[in-house]
């Protein structure tokens, strides 16, 4: 099975799922949770077909965006049909290039930590793009590099969720290792086929500890909707 640096499982189910298998699945493990399902289509999804999170999300931005984590394509798409400029940055060279047949105009194959940085007014960070932060530990290098993609004035829009509902017992109490890792930083593996991804930590965040990091990293943090089930979108612009 192939478990190296090279597998990109996600990025071969929205390559099969573009070229007409549209019952792909991801098998998605983590050590929090039970083994779930992301059914691909889902990342093909149209603008009314959005959470409304994400619709609002793509309504507030503004000028040159950088959609982070472009997967298939989907927020670019809907920005760039609203008349906006985006750039689809996605680190999975097969994702790109069914973006790039589905029609994205600006498609950027690359690491977000490791591109060479370009001014962008808006960054999109939707489906717990925070995540890619992994760590509470790694979180401020990850806003410093947001910053080097940011113009003056210029904001992230992001989503995230407080997960510490998971740590909840019977009688209401939450049951968490005060001594151990922040609740939110969990571990992920993907498979598709017989591609895997090696074990990759993925961060979620409360809004109140992302304000904390957020303004001594420069930031002001909005909190501009919260849902019931505890996930939320937020603000970050530069002070």
């Amino acid at each position: 099975m192939a478990t190296t640096h090279t597998a990109d499982p996600l990025g071969s189910a929205i390559s099969d799922y573009w070229q007409g298998n549209h019952t792909v699945e991801v098998q998605v493990f983590t050590d929090q949770a039970d083994e779930d399902v992301l059914p691909v289509s889902y990342l093909f999804r149209t603008l009314a077909e959005m959470p409304e999170r994400e619709q609002l999300a793509l309504s507030l931005c503004q000028g040159k965006v950088l959609d982070v984590g472009a997967g298939a394509g989907s927020h670019a798409l809907a920005l760039q049909e609203k008349g906006l400029t985006v750039t689809a940055l996605e680190i999975s060279a097969k994702a790109c290039a069914t973006m790039q047949a589905r029609g994205v105009d600006k498609v950027v194959c690359a690491d977000f930590f490791k591109a060479t940085p370009q001014p962008h007014n808006t960054l999109l960070l939707l489906m717990n793009g925070i995540g890619l932060a992994g760590t509470l530990d790694n979180l401020p290098l990850f806003l410093e590099t947001c910053k080097k993609w940011l113009a003056p004035g210029g904001h992230l829009l992001l989503e995230s969720s407080d997960i510490l509902y998971l740590y909840e017992e019977e009688d209401g109490s939450v049951l968490v290792d005060l001594n151990g890792d922040y609740y939110g930083e969990l571990t992920y593996v993907m498979q598709y086929k017989k591609e895997q991804t090696a074990p990759f930590p993925w961060l979620f965040i409360d809004f109140g500890l992302l304000q904390e990091f957020a303004e001594k990293a420069g930031f002001n943090a909005e909190l501009i909707r919260e849902e019931e089930d505890h996930h939320y979108l937020a603000r970050l612009s530069l002070q």
